[in-house]
């Protein structure tokens, strides 16, 4: 007979000790390595039958556990105990080297991994190594070419379900990330800050060869090709090939014919999403252009499409009573820098 507390089975392999003799022989399992519970649909083995019954279901797509406050349902109480924590707002694991919490344990071993920088998953085919094994099986897609997402409107496939998730977005045209500074809205929160950026005026990556600065990395590695020459998308209709995917795309509608941009005005069709607009301001908008505003216009957006970058050129009245004017006979000339999505 043995006291409240008190754990008599001791395991011979670590210093851990246990009140039940059979908690201990299942214990013993994680030394050994045994699993005695095979599943019968795959080749996955368990130590404890409760693990195989709830790992079947997986299988069979049965969801007993039902989420009490949305339609989310799971294999197992446990997941769905973990789950609650998203409705509730706790986070009991708490990282004793900063203040963030965390709504599960291993989410917290693993954010202990960038306080130490340890990296202990490491990819087979180059040098990367992750935190987490999650994201080495992610990277490992790279290699193996699998995307096992599929998106249900188009033939697009991803390697990550949360990269199909942005995707679909199109699709359904919602935007969930707003900028609390303009009327822009974005379809991931990488966007959002990405775009955060413009308002910031934070340009961390300059070039080393000509010091223009970019919001982004992506913008930046695009921008050293213009100096490396380098143009990895080819057309396979002719000889032309260009620095990003998103040029390579338009190109390909002088071949095809398609002109997916249609003025909601006059019906009148472009291969391109900057045509259409160019066009809109030119014949219907309210407002007509001076000839010094058009050579400025004219010699504003020939200068930036040589470098092929995008940039906005705003053309703004000043008010005389108000304001100084310029040279340019009270016109202010504002470029602004803005995103493009060019990188499907």
């Amino acid at each position: 007979m043995f006291h409240i507390g008190e754990k008599p089975y001791q395991c011979s392999h670590c210093d851990k000790s246990f009140t039940k003799l059979s908690t201990l022989e299942n214990h013993n399992m994680i030394h050994t390595g045994e699993k005695p519970y095979q599943c019968s649909y795959c080749n996955n083995s368990f130590r404890k039958k409760a693990h195989l019954e709830s790992h079947t279901r997986i299988h069979t797509g049965e969801k007993p556990y039902q989420c009490s406050h949305c339609d989310k349902s799971f294999t197992d109480n446990n997941s769905r105990k973990k789950h609650t924590r998203i409705h509730t707002g706790e986070r009991p694991y708490q990282c004793n080297q900063c203040d963030k919490c965390f709504t599960q344990n291993s989410n917290l071993k693993s954010h202990y991994r960038i306080h130490t920088g340890e990296k202990t998953y490491q990819c087979s085919h180059c040098d990367k190594s992750y935190t987490k094994n999650s994201n080495l099986k992610i990277h490992t897609r790279i290699h193996t070419g699998e995307k096992p997402y599929q998106c249900s409107h188009c033939d697009k496939s991803f390697t990550h379900n949360s990269s199909l998730k942005i995707h679909t977005r199109i699709h359904t045209r919602e935007k969930p990330y707003h900028c609390v500074q303009c009327d822009k809205s974005f379809t991931s929160n990488y966007s959002l800050k990405e775009h955060n950026k413009i308002h910031t005026g934070e340009k961390p990556y300059q070039c080393s060869q000509c010091y223009i600065s970019f919001t982004s990395r992506r913008y930046f590695n695009n921008h050293i090709m213009i100096h490396t020459g380098e143009k990895p998308y080819r057309c396979s209709k002719c000889d032309k090939s260009f620095t990003l995917k998103g040029y390579l795309k338009t190109h390909i509608m002088i071949h095809t014919g398609e002109k997916p941009y249609q003025c909601n005005q006059c019906h009148k069709t472009f291969s391109r999403k900057s045509n259409r607009t160019c066009h809109i301001k030119k014949l219907h908008t309210q407002r007509s252009y001076t000839t010094t505003e058009k050579q400025m216009h004219s010699k504003i957006s020939n200068t930036y499409s040589l470098n092929e970058s995008k940039v906005e050129v705003k053309v703004e009245q000043i008010d005389s009573e108000t304001n100084e004017t310029d040279s340019l006979s009270g016109l202010k000339i504002e470029v602004k820098e803005e995103p493009i999505d060019m990188y499907d």
